[in-house]
């Protein structure tokens, strides 16, 4: 199967089959003495990182509506080294991105801290799959959006209502699965909340919060992957 799905397009997605392979990702294995000179430089540079798990895929396809694909649990540090040698390395990354709509319509994203791989970079709440999302060695994909979520902004979307279906959106860098989530409140009070709670933070994980109120309004720092999904929420199309 390896990689097959069409890349730069928003599919619809019915259902999600993504399963955690218990074995080491090959990734892993081949480059073992790289990935650890690789993370002493990496925290050199940022003190802050932790080496903590999350998941790599082997394997990732598109077929009639669904997503099948094979993961790893890896090492951060893994990671962080696959990001620069992603090409032609058998690996691939996915994560989820809850859409967080307000009543107002606008969207609210937030802006990742200083201290992140990311530093700066604007998108939806989220963070890499890790064991914790699966079960019983499949993905929880909803679980994933909300625990990432709760985590970085203290909003609890757990009773949120959801888009009917899934979408995706697969480049060169990732593979993104997303979902709207509506809020009652207006943007502006989502964002005074996670103002809030990131205020209450000893070590927050984010700057604070962004809103996008229509498709032309896109923030500096914009992560590449949101201008589709910025335009598809907008277009209405569900």
């Amino acid at each position: 199967m390896s990689f097959d799905l069409p890349r730069n397009v928003i599919l619809p997605v019915d259902a999600i089959d993504v399963r955690l392979d218990p074995g080491p990702h090959p990734f892993a294995v081949d480059n073992a003495e790289a990935i650890a000179e690789n993370w002493q430089r990496e925290i050199a540079a940022k003190p802050a990182l932790f080496d903590g798990t999350v998941v790599l895929l082997s394997q990732l396809a598109y077929r009639d509506n669904r997503l099948v694909g094979r993961c790893h649990a890896v090492d951060y540090s893994t990671f962080m080294l696959w990001r620069k040698r992603r090409e032609n390395s058998g690996a691939e990354h996915a994560y989820a991105h809850a859409v967080l709509v307000a009543g107002d319509n606008a969207l609210v994203a937030i802006r990742m801290g200083s201290h992140t791989v990311n530093a700066g970079r604007v998108y939806f709440a989220a963070g890499s799959f890790e064991p914790i999302d699966f079960r019983d060695g499949q993905v929880d994909v909803d679980f994933n959006m909300i625990r990432e979520v709760r985590e970085e902004t203290g909003l609890d979307l757990s009773d949120a209502p959801r888009g009917k279906r899934y979408h995706v959106l697969s480049t060169a860098s990732g593979t993104v699965m997303f979902r709207r989530f509506h809020a009652t409140a207006p943007a502006d009070e989502i964002a005074r909340r996670i103002s809030a709670f990131v205020a209450t933070e000893t070590d927050p994980e984010i700057e604070g919060p962004v809103i996008i109120r229509h498709a032309a309004d896109l923030p500096d720092g914009l992560a590449s992957r949101m201008k589709p999904l910025v335009e598809w929420h907008f277009a209405g199309v569900d």
